[in-house]
């Protein structure tokens, strides 16, 4: 089983640790996990180009290329981000937009978007200053349309409000645990 970890804080912080904490569960129970951060990859814009309306391949040269092989041989996609102005932060939507081709190969060309067919899980990790029920409603729509397009199915979040401030989600009574045992259950799910 691999899961794969995708990383959109530009601040190594409170998403980046609950991140980690579900690697780390994850591999403590033999899966294969490998993870980036979004905002160290040179992931350029999508400019709508339409090239992708051809064969389902984007024509730009930068590191989406590694991400598109990494999402193709994942069986679960953990995408963290914490909340900016009520949704993703810009690196994590780059990488969502630039995911434009593979919704091509499912919506356009009718194709396997990230081919093989097999089942794939989903997961989204998010953190918000704020407080409220409806924080992350915005933001679980997104990755909701994304991980839809991937034929990725949204199987769990750890969502946490009233987290702001770096380091903020040590102080959390439960969440570094709960990330912990998401991690460890999704890969005594698949074996």
């Amino acid at each position: 089983m691999k899961i794969l970890g995708l990383l959109g804080s530009p601040r190594q912080g409170n998403t980046a640790l609950l991140l980690s904490r579900l690697l780390e569960g994850a591999s403590s129970c033999g899966a294969n996990t490998i993870s980036y951060d979004l905002t160290r990859l040179d992931i350029k814009p999508c400019t709508h180009c339409d090239a992708c309306l051809e064969n389902g391949q984007c024509n730009i040269d930068d590191d989406m290329q590694v991400l598109y092989r990494e999402l193709e041989s994942a069986d679960v996609v953990v995408l963290a981000s914490p909340l900016h102005f009520m949704s993703v932060t810009a690196q994590t939507k780059g990488f969502i937009d630039r995911c434009q081709s593979i919704w091509v190969r499912k919506y356009i060309l009718g194709r396997e978007p990230l081919g093989s067919g097999r089942q794939r899980k989903g997961i989204f990790i998010s953190v918000g200053g704020r407080e409220g029920k409806r924080l992350f409603d915005s933001a679980r729509v997104t990755v909701k349309a994304l991980f839809a397009s991937l034929d990725v199915d949204y199987t769990g979040e750890l969502l946490f409000a009233g987290i702001d401030e770096a380091g903020d989600i040590t102080n959390h009574p439960s969440a570094l645990d709960e990330a912990f045992q998401t991690g460890v259950c999704l890969a005594e799910s698949q074996s």
